[in-house]
């Protein structure tokens, strides 16, 4: 059987990769694309080893520790042993999941049991087989996604929904300060665009919208004002995003779509790049304590920024 190393070599490049890349999504770290790479390729080069008169000491549990060490370390850099230690934990847990996961679907599919004449026979199609390849091809990818969106799904359920964050909004270049409750009760999509829509008070809006789109901006109204040349740079922002409230029937909401938002949340600054502003003509908090609700999706996909 021929055994294409060039071949079996970038495979586990591209898995190496998926997999460190994996390990940051769950972590939120940041890393950059050639320190990913540069990790895996010395992944990669533990099975060129495997070929080699190393092969011996490169199936050393030991070898391989020390290799997952140096992977991690490159991906991520050391700041502190406790650092270190996640990347490292959540490195192995990725793997095994994604490993696992392949394996037990691999069992799930193949028949390997089979009854002739009253004779229990086994059999295995082997790792050369074309078809194992091709499964492998498929099912990782298939089962990196899988991960990813499990992850995420996780992650929305532990952030902290009752915590109350600043938020920073700018409209025509016009920034607007406000403070914000993340609530998971807020599930307010666009129906077309789905982008995740923030929920802000009228009053606060109006001082940095034009006074004749706040009048305008009611439903119930004839929408003729769309053609008033105005408010034409306003138009193209506008959204109308269906709602149901409990005991009620449909509502609509409109909805604006700012230049930026931001929001300060764990002691860094989140910029979200797709959102929308949904326009609410009542108060929020009958104290003042936040003037907004933000979408949950907001927070988990919000990019973190530098100091600069």
């Amino acid at each position: 059987m021929a055994v294409y190393l060039d071949v079996i070599w970038l495979l586990n490049v591209c898995f190496d990769s998926l997999l460190l890349w994996l390990t940051a999504i769950m972590l939120k770290r940041d890393v950059v694309w050639w320190r990913v790479l540069f990790g895996a390729f010395i992944g990669a080069s533990l099975v060129v080893m495997m070929f080699t008169p190393f092969s011996m000491y490169a199936q050393h549990p030991a070898i391989k520790i020390v290799f997952s060490f140096l992977i991690v370390f490159v991906t991520f850099g050391f700041k502190r042993i406790r650092y270190f230690l996640e990347n490292l934990f959540a490195f192995y847990f990725v793997t095994f999941t994604v490993g696992g996961g392949m394996i037990a679907v691999h069992y799930f599919l193949q028949r390997q049991i089979d009854i002739h004449a009253s004779v229990l026979t086994t059999y295995s199609l082997g790792v050369g087989d074309p078809v194992s390849w091709m499964f492998v091809l498929l099912g990782f990818p298939a089962l990196w996604l899988f991960s990813r969106a499990r992850i995420n799904g996780i992650r929305e359920k532990k952030l902290r929904f009752e915590h109350i964050v600043d938020v920073l909004i700018v409209f025509d270049g016009i920034p607007l300060q406000l403070k914000g409750l993340i609530d998971s009760g807020n599930q307010l999509y666009d129906p077309l665009s789905k982008m995740p829509v923030m929920i802000v008070e009228m009053n606060k809006v109006k001082e940095v919208l034009p006074e004749e789109l706040v009048q305008h901006i009611q439903l119930g109204k004839s929408m003729d004002w769309i053609n008033n040349e105005q408010l034409e740079k306003w138009v193209h922002r506008l959204r109308i995003v269906p709602y149901r409230v409990v005991g009620s029937e449909q509502q609509f909401l409109v909805a604006i779509r700012p230049d930026r938002i931001m929001i300060f949340y764990e002691q860094q600054w989140l910029e979200i790049q797709k959102g929308l502003v949904g326009l609410n003509e009542t108060n929020l908090s009958a104290d003042g304590e936040y003037e907004c609700i933000i979408h949950p999706k907001m927070v988990q996909t919000g990019k973190r920024l530098t100091a600069s």
